[in-house]
């Protein structure tokens, strides 16, 4: 298979702190991580017309590997489009590295399981630090509590209770490969729950994490999460998480992503839950 000089796909892993946008998807009159991008992409070929990316993250919530493609007419390099468009975005937002594919390419469709991680600071006092990017809990926690709870959710279940009110889809099935409670090894303060999964509803990891620290918070009993998966109500779970604590650290595409060319490193990780 050749590649056709004169249309081209690239595939963009970027990574942003999404606190001061309004989500990734682009939004009139709202300061959005794809419109950054956009523009960025734009300024090095304007006649780009589209980005597609993988995950349509919330308001605040933050990315370690976001995937991004676009088509374009130009010889850029990969490297020169990790280069060239950092040059143009806001500190908040780095491309990580680039991956010239076929024209066209949908990365939604190649996409094998995504990896959440939410972070969470057990201290009673503020850290400049991490006020962007943890949910900071001033009790202890029961970590032993929320691992039990969190077992009830791996699997493939009906998820409908675990969504938000906005999520209007009538197909609420999705499978868990994994949900893991632990503390940090650089820091006892910092707890992180690492959610994979195949696909996900509206808020679904965020709920997922309110409800397990409710329970590592002796609000709800364990199994709370059993109880909801079965019942498909809402009321049966705890908070919805807020969103500065969530990230996507990574998602895992399948082998069928013919490359041209790629910098920095391997395109395609393969990752195991």
């Amino acid at each position: 298979m050749t590649l056709d000089s004169t249309c081209r796909g690239v595939l963009l892993t970027v990574a942003y702190d999404g606190a001061g946008f309004h989500g990734f998807a682009t939004q009139p009159s709202a300061r959005t991580v794809a419109g950054e991008l956009l523009g960025a992409v734009r300024a090095m070929d304007p006649h780009v017309r589209e980005l597609r990316g993988v995950s349509r993250t919330d308001a605040g919530v933050h990315a370690m590997g976001q995937l991004v493609a676009f088509d374009t007419t130009t010889s850029i390099p990969a490297r020169g489009w990790v280069l060239g468009l950092s040059s143009h975005l806001p500190p908040e937002i780095a491309p990580r590295d680039a991956s010239i594919v076929a024209p066209g390419f949908e990365p939604r469709a190649h996409v094998l399981h995504k990896h959440y991680r939410y972070t969470l600071l057990e201290d009673c006092r503020r850290d400049p630090f991490l006020e962007r990017t943890a949910w900071r809990l001033a009790t202890p926690l029961d970590l032993d509590a929320a691992r039990q709870a969190a077992a009830f959710a791996v699997g493939t279940h009906d998820f409908r209770a675990f969504r938000s009110s906005a999520d209007e889809r009538t197909t609420t099935t999705r499978t868990l490969l994994a949900v893991e409670v632990a503390r940090a090894l650089h820091d006892p303060r910092i707890v992180q729950i690492d959610v994979r999964g195949t696909a996900f509803l509206h808020n679904m990891v965020r709920i997922l994490v309110g409800s397990l620290v409710d329970v590592a918070r002796g609000r709800l009993g364990a199994p709370c999460v059993a109880e909801a998966i079965a019942s498909g109500r809402r009321s049966d779970l705890g908070i919805t998480a807020p969103a500065q604590g969530l990230c996507l650290m990574s998602v895992t595409l399948d082998g069928a992503v013919p490359v041209w060319d790629h910098w920095p490193s391997s395109p395609i990780r393969s990752e195991e839950p």
